[in-house]
């Protein structure tokens, strides 16, 4: 069942830009950027409101690899998958990542703490490879940086 307040702030969302051309998008990315992600429950109500059908709506979630349909966790890693960081090294680093979080692209840890996201640039292409963590950029991110960012984030919990 969605709270009230999640509903306001998706009606909110909606209101303000149903009316805009190509209006799914910029909704979508409306609900995701104040909730942090589209619940399975919001899915109708957009539908209705740009008066689409369900798999309409669910199609472009699941395509597009920045939309969420699960709360994400305090902390969104997001690993950097492009070519230069590719050729430095983040095969090795998503390894690593994966292994000492115990999960796998789009998931969460169990404790809530952390999600891990692929994305495909961020821009620091010279100190590659890169990883975003909130609002916070890092380059030439080794198995040891990482998990010092990730030691120092836990202790901020």
């Amino acid at each position: 069942m969605t709270e009230p307040s999640t509903t306001q702030a998706v009606q909110e969302v909606i209101a303000a830009l149903k009316d805009k051309p190509g209006a799914l998008l910029p909704i979508l990315h409306g609900i995701q950027d104040a909730l942090g992600y589209i619940s399975a429950d919001n899915v109708p109500v957009i539908a209705k409101a740009l008066n689409l059908s369900r798999a309409e709506v669910h199609g472009v979630i699941s395509f597009y690899h920045y939309f969420r349909d699960t709360p994400p966790g305090k902390h969104a890693i997001h690993l950097c998958r492009a070519e230069s960081c590719q050729s430095m090294g983040s095969a090795k680093l998503e390894a690593h990542v994966k292994n000492k979080l115990g999960l796998d692209f789009h998931e969460t840890t169990k404790d809530g703490q952390f999600s891990l996201e692929p994305v495909y640039c961020l821009g620091n292409c010279a100190c590659s490879p890169a990883m975003q963590i909130g609002q916070d950029i890092y380059g030439r991110v080794s198995a040891c940086a990482f998990d010092d960012i990730i030691n120092e984030l836990g202790k901020s919990a």
